[in-house]
């Protein structure tokens, strides 16, 4: 259930609302919009009558919302949300480009990315340094080393940095590198690990599971704000189905799917959908189109001596290929792009 307030409502007559509701053992969580201040209601509503707060004076209406994740319902912020990130809007007009490698190998490499992605607009470096992968066997990242780098190169460009963890043990020393947590497909429900990060309050990239539906998918992101955390934007990076033309299927009618469900930004990954680094540049324009806040890209100096991933990722020049068509469409279809 929400709470809308009134409009000329005091700050004594928000607080009434709100002590109402702890005394009877609920949870609030206030959204401001431009308009409308609206009061999330969580934890059991039997122990609450609506005439009893129908009856105070700051409530407009109530509004029951019949899902299971309810701070990442629409319902929640109508206007859609937004959050910042040293400076960078997420879930703005302005189209958000992060890019970076698949995986950290050197300081030598990150940099030569890092130079040119910030010549093409992209806000943030991605790197993975912690790279669970589907083999024992194979390159299993730098770890804390290549958060370190991440860092070190993304100061030099003034670039944000963004990168996988996948434990809650990592996160405090990864706070002091990261500016935004991305949480991998393979953890998308892992539950405490979705938690730790809300109570942490870091802003988190939550990607969708390989084969999570779209309600499962807000589930998660429920977790995190749950715990007071609520910069947390969506990344569709593609989905398990029987196609294997590609690595996997990119589901871009999640996009629209997902701004009528919910009021958080939308990240779309096309390369780790692709697996191919020929169809990343169609499917990102494609996830524009459809109304997405932004892409994450893998780029890679030299893609065929990548140590993971090499066939998705595209060469620095390809990168600026594709963001000078990018820049072209978000004119058309009124968004801006970075400078």
């Amino acid at each position: 259930m929400i709470i809308v307030v009134k409009p000329d409502a005091s700050e004594a007559q928000v607080k009434e609302i709100i002590d109402h509701l702890e005394s009877h053992g609920l949870t609030a969580h206030i959204s401001k919009g431009s308009e409308r201040l609206i009061i999330g209601v969580i934890g059991d509503k039997s122990r609450l009558s609506a005439d009893s707060l129908e009856v105070l004076p700051a409530v407009e209406k109530l509004v029951p919302i019949m899902e299971s994740y309810k701070l990442a319902s629409k319902a929640f912020c109508p206007e859609g949300s937004s959050f910042d990130v040293g400076g960078v809007i997420i879930g703005g007009n302005e189209l958000v480009m992060m890019a970076g490698p698949c995986a950290v190998e050197s300081e030598e490499q990150v940099d030569e990315v890092a130079a040119k992605i910030k010549t093409c607009g992209a806000k943030f470096l991605r790197g993975g340094a912690y790279k669970p992968r589907t083999s024992p066997y194979a390159f299993q990242g730098l770890e804390r080393e290549g958060l370190k780098i991440l860092r070190k190169v993304a100061d030099r460009y003034k670039l944000k940095v963004i990168s996988e963890i996948t434990s809650e043990n990592d996160i405090e020393f990864a706070a002091d590198y990261l500016d935004m947590i991305q949480i991998g497909a393979r953890n998308a429900q892992n539950f405490r690990l979705l938690s730790a990060v809300g109570k942490s309050g870091i802003p988190v990239l939550l990607k969708r599971g390989i084969a999570e539906t779209i309600d499962e998918w807000l589930g998660s992101a429920e977790y995190i704000m749950s715990e007071g955390n609520y910069k947390i934007a969506l990344c569709e990076r593609g989905i398990r189905t029987f196609e294997t033309a590609t690595r996997s299927t990119l589901d871009i009618s999640a996009v629209p799917v997902l701004k009528g469900k919910t009021h958080l930004p939308v990240i779309v990954d096309p390369s780790h959908a692709a697996g191919k680094a020929a169809y990343v540049s169609p499917l990102s324009l494609a996830s524009i189109a459809a109304g997405a806040d932004g892409l994450i890209i893998e780029v890679h100096p030299n893609p065929k001596s990548a140590m993971s991933d090499a066939a998705q990722q595209l060469k620095p020049e390809e990168y600026q290929k594709l963001t000078n068509e990018i820049r072209a469409m978000a004119v058309i279809l009124g968004r801006t792009y970075p400078e």
